[in-house]
């Protein structure tokens, strides 16, 4: 009796298993379909304005030996030319180990040399040769591999935007600007919707030029990346990245897409250390015949200078 007991007992607790592991079944197979229906609809909705023929790129990089995931991000000045100087250049980091995000800024007049080119501004190598080169002309000055490109078309980045945050993102406009950013932005604390925050990031004719628009690129991603880590941030995740998408030209797999902001997004800790390439104190500014204005760098100083940060 007692044997028959024990044996219904270990049969219940079969079945009430199996139907755990159905019902965790069902969960995952549900939000995957959703995930995959909020993607296409990202997808769909930008489809419509989006470039549909996008230029394929040969792009060799690899992990980086201290167990990053290193990705050049680019955002280019086309404006309708075929060959174009990228206008941003930065180093996203992902360490998955380590569950740090690091973010570098390359000054684009930054003046070193282009593997088969010579010298020249460091944004010439996306127009000589692609994000190749570029890969290339950064691994051979500073001793950096990256793993994937990202070229992102600045109307993805006013989508985005529109669609994360329907009531704008929290600025504080240090002054007026509206040369050449297609907006006129007051000083103030305010919130900008996609275009005017494009304009915010973009404006770069004051006295500082180019080193305050990289500090504002780097502040509003810091911000962005604080309010998309929300509790009602999360579940629009593979939206977002469907509306993105169609906006990007990048060697990366959606499914890495979604997994680096689902664990940034996941995370207590979601800090996004940043830091600028040339460091303080290390470059001059230079006129160069067939450059023009460049900073020339110490190449010693700014090679060791990324890599600690990198490796920290």
């Amino acid at each position: 009796m007692r044997y028959e007991r024990t044996q219904r007992n270990k049969k219940k607790k079969r079945i009430r298993w199996s139907g755990v592991f159905f019902l965790l079944f069902l969960l995952i197979g549900a939000l995957a379909v959703y995930s995959y229906f909020q993607y296409r609809a990202g997808v769909s909705d930008s489809a419509k304005t989006a470039e549909q023929n996008k230029q394929e790129y040969e792009f060799n990089g690899k992990r980086d030996q201290n167990g990053a995931t290193n990705i050049l991000l680019l955002g280019s000045d086309a404006r309708g030319k075929e060959k174009s100087r990228a206008d941003t250049i930065m180093i996203a980091s992902y360490n998955p180990d380590k569950g740090t995000y690091k973010l570098t800024s390359i000054m684009r007049d930054t003046y070193i040399s282009i593997p088969g080119y010579g010298d020249n501004k460091i944004n010439a190598a996306f127009a000589l040769g692609g994000p190749e080169l570029l890969r290339q002309t950064i691994k051979e000055n500073f001793d950096i591999d990256l793993q994937y490109y990202a070229i992102v078309d600045f109307e993805g980045f006013v989508r985005v935007v529109d669609e994360a945050f329907p009531d704008g993102v929290e600025v504080n406009v240090e002054k007026r600007m509206s040369e050449n950013i297609g907006v006129t932005l007051e000083p103030g604390l305010q919130k900008l919707d996609g275009k005017h925050l494009l304009g915010y990031v973009r404006f770069r004719h004051d006295a500082v030029g180019d080193f305050g628009r990289v500090e504002r690129q780097q502040s509003v991603i810091k911000e962005v990346g604080k309010q998309f880590a929300s509790f009602q941030t999360l579940p629009k995740l593979p939206k977002l990245v469907g509306v993105v998408m169609p906006f990007v030209n990048t060697n990366m797999d959606t499914g890495d897409i979604l997994f680096m902001g689902k664990g940034f997004l996941s995370k207590d800790n979601r800090n996004i250390d940043t830091m600028r390439i040339p460091v303080e104190g290390s470059y001059e500014n230079q006129r160069v015949e067939g450059a023009g204005a460049v900073l020339a760098i110490n190449l010693e100083e700014n090679r060791q200078a990324l890599q600690e940060f990198l490796a920290k």
